[in-house]
């Protein structure tokens, strides 16, 4: 598997991988972990265990086959999450595509820590909520939400946002009561970036 612009390591679709469970606590967990609260997040908030996560997390970090998660958008940017499974350098990368466009752009990572140029809310939610049925990739609403989701740094948030990230996170099987709280401690940890700045350009203008 090819991405212009990408030229790392060796990239393999990751899609099929969305469904196994421990994705999401591999995804999203750490994530998790600065929620304003003492209570330590587990893999269970998103309906997994300990087991599910090991197992995935061996097909997700082979240094041999890096996953690459397409979210591709109609007639506007989209994205492309791949799994950096350098030895001494893991890490994820965060590309958008452009229309007309033949290289991919790198714009932000996450290293135990998010580094790079975010997405308000609207952009990601633009982004979710414009599937391209035409390409490759992700079609599913709430799955392209949450994948898009780590790169939301945007301190003001709606109010319909805890919502939305809960329906999310059910619609991939996370339990009602367990998905509220894992949302709760996401956004936390998101929204305290508060690094997007409305007077920077979007990099979805592609600038």
């Amino acid at each position: 598997m090819l991405i212009k612009g990408y030229d790392v390591g060796p990239l393999v679709p990751g899609e099929s991988l969305l469904v196994h469970p421990g994705f999401w606590s591999n995804y999203l967990l750490a994530m998790c972990s600065d929620g304003g609260c003492g209570e330590r997040s587990v893999p269970e908030w998103f309906g997994e265990d300990g087991a599910d996560v090991d197992a995935v997390s061996e097909v997700l970090f082979d240094r041999e086959r890096w996953p690459a998660f397409r979210v591709p958008a109609e007639d506007s940017p989209g994205a492309v999450v791949i799994y950096r499974n350098l030895d001494g350098d893991y890490g994820t990368d965060y590309l958008l595509t452009h229309p007309g466009r033949s290289c991919a752009e790198q714009i932000a990572s996450w290293d135990g820590d998010f580094s790079g140029t975010g997405l308000s809310w609207h952009e990601l939610i633009r982004i979710a909520d414009s599937p391209s049925l035409a390409d490759e990739g992700v079609q599913d609403t709430p799955t392209r939400f949450l994948l898009l989701l780590p790169l939301l740094t945007d301190p003001d948030v709606p109010e319909t946002a805890s919502a939305r990230l809960i329906a999310a996170l059910t619609a991939v099987g996370a339990p009602q009561d367990t998905a509220s709280i894992a949302a709760e401690h996401l956004l936390a940890h998101l929204t305290k970036r508060s690094r997007h700045d409305p007077t920077w350009a979007s990099p979805l203008s592609g600038s």
